[in-house]
């Protein structure tokens, strides 16, 4: 037989091995990283997505590695073990055997399914969104949850079913752990009167406990850092000295400690983690720890977007001059045909906004009553109860106590502010019960106040009323009462959070 000396006999198949080989491996490549995407991701990477119960936020996803996290210096340590549920999976399997006899016996294999902590934590959170979510597609504004204390309904609510659905499910499964370090009065402690009062009534109630909080931290969806900026400011500062480095050491020392103590920090870098604040140099203060700053939820007076306030994971938390600490006196006004002043205010000069307020306004006109202070033998509350609106313009720091005030006085307010988010934006549509005035705008107040119909000025002074409610501290708190709105904020924020392991 005669043979062709040019082609080694082989290489047919050697053909083969060579073209096919680089698609195999391709192939295997592809595989492994579409079933395993983990494996290209940062542990602690952040991804956004659409979740939109009341169409304001969106989901932010967490990734853990469980076996190496890094604590707040870049040490790394190894995660606690986590506790674990155990599910048992019971199958029937026949013998692997060629010979097997009819008389074989069936052997129980028993599978056991590991859960992690935060698995299950992440299991109840998932379906509570799914409630929430099917609530959000009913879109009458009424709610059609039954409640013995308050149904929520009208146009004051972005979507009065998914709302009242997700307050019903934090009540039921919200639990928030406290840290115990610290000692009064910088921690666990705060202000319950002044222009600050808010920061203070909300650390104790939280300190008390009677709503919310579990001594459990592992059944914990949140963790409370409660130091207060107000009493920092107080005992750490120097006045005149403009620097509030000590302060701002203070927050990360505590950071460093119950990070160095507990796993929780480090493993979603604080993500699970809030403080609240509301001095003016609260967001400053939090500056100090870059994962404090970027991904904790903060509570803050002071939520300007023009620095940092981010309203996906940030709380707005409302102004309150609780001058006696009580309420007496402060909730109330003059029904509306009783209402002869179309807008009012009175305060100092305090920053540019008011500057230009007060030079436009300032005794020039019966009907915008403007005063750095109110005349003599007129209180400043009367001005609120018989005012049809209540001007509310920022000072240095875009917060005003002057908004609650007016809900308060049942006097619609008019925000006059830059970059700053109302309290309660992703629940409340706060078009429909105040009036927004940009500051170029500032000399046109009174025609655009003018030209709100009596029949539009009428609902909205409605809606004032209606929204009340969430706005009052009450002591004990009562449900959908300021503390109980605040907590449900925080938990919005805790829902639009995912963690993996």
């Amino acid at each position: 037989m005669e043979t062709n000396m040019w082609l080694p006999k082989k290489q047919p198949s050697n053909l083969i091995f060579i073209f096919l080989t680089p698609l195999v491996l391709i192939s295997v490549v592809a595989c492994i990283v579409l079933q395993a995407p983990e494996l290209i991701s940062s542990p602690s990477s952040l991804s956004w997505k659409s979740f939109g119960f009341f169409k304001s936020y969106s989901l932010i996803s967490f990734k853990v590695n469980r076996n190496r996290i890094f604590n707040l210096v870049g040490q790394v340590e190894t995660s606690p073990n986590e506790g674990l549920l155990h599910q048992k999976l019971v199958a029937n399997e026949r013998t692997d055997n060629n010979q097997s006899s009819p008389f074989e016996k069936k052997r129980e294999k028993v599978v056991i399914k590991k859960y992690s902590r935060v698995e299950r934590l992440e299991a109840i959170l998932a379906k509570a969104r799914s409630s929430i979510q099917e609530a959000a597609r009913n879109k009458s504004s009424i709610s059609n949850h039954q409640d013995p204390d308050y149904v929520p309904q009208g146009a004051v609510y972005r979507n009065a079913n998914a709302f009242h659905r997700s307050y019903l499910e934090m009540e039921k499964l919200f639990k928030i752990y406290v840290y115990e370090e610290g000692e009064p009065p910088i921690f666990h402690d705060g202000p319950c009167r002044s222009i600050y009062s808010t920061e203070g009534r909300l650390i104790n109630e939280l300190e008390r406990g009677n709503f919310y909080r579990t001594k459990n931290p592992d059944e914990a969806l949140v963790y409370f850092l409660p130091f207060s900026v107000v009493v920092m400011v107080k005992y750490l500062y120097e006045p005149g000295s403009h620097n509030m480095h000590a302060i701002g050491r203070t927050v990360a020392d505590y950071i460093d400690t119950v990070s160095g103590k507990y796993p929780f920090w480090n493993r979603t870098l604080g993500a699970d983690h809030f403080m609240l604040s509301c001095h003016d140099w609260g967001p400053r203060s939090t500056s100090y720890v870059p994962q404090l700053y970027n991904n904790s939820i903060r509570v803050l007076c002071n939520a300007n977007t023009s620095e940092g306030f981010n309203p996906l994971k940030d709380v707005s938390l409302p102004e309150i001059n609780l001058k006696t600490g009580e309420l007496t006196g402060l909730i109330g006004g003059s029904s509306p045909s009783e209402r002869s002043i179309l807008a009012f205010f009175a305060g100092h000069l305090h920053g540019d906004i008011r500057y230009l307020l007060l030079q436009q306004w300032k005794g020039k006109d019966q009907d915008v009553q403007v005063y750095e202070e109110v005349p003599k033998n007129v209180s400043y509350e009367s001005m609120l109860k018989k005012s049809k609106f209540c001007l509310c313009p920022s000072g240095y720091e875009v917060a005003s106590p002057r908004v609650v005030e007016a809900i308060y006085a049942e006097c619609v307010p008019v925000l006059i502010s830059d970059g700053y988010v109302p309290p309660m934006s992703d629940v409340l549509i706060w078009e429909t019960f105040s009036v927004f005035v940009e500051v170029k705008d500032i000399p046109n107040i009174k025609k655009i106040l003018m030209g709100i119909s009596q029949e539009q000025y009428l609902r909205m002074y409605e809606r004032v009323k209606q929204v009340q409610r969430h706005f009052v501290i009450n002591g004990p708190p009562k449900r959908f009462d300021l503390f109980h709105m605040m907590i449900h904020s925080i938990w919005l924020r805790r829902l639009n959070m995912r963690i993996h392991d």
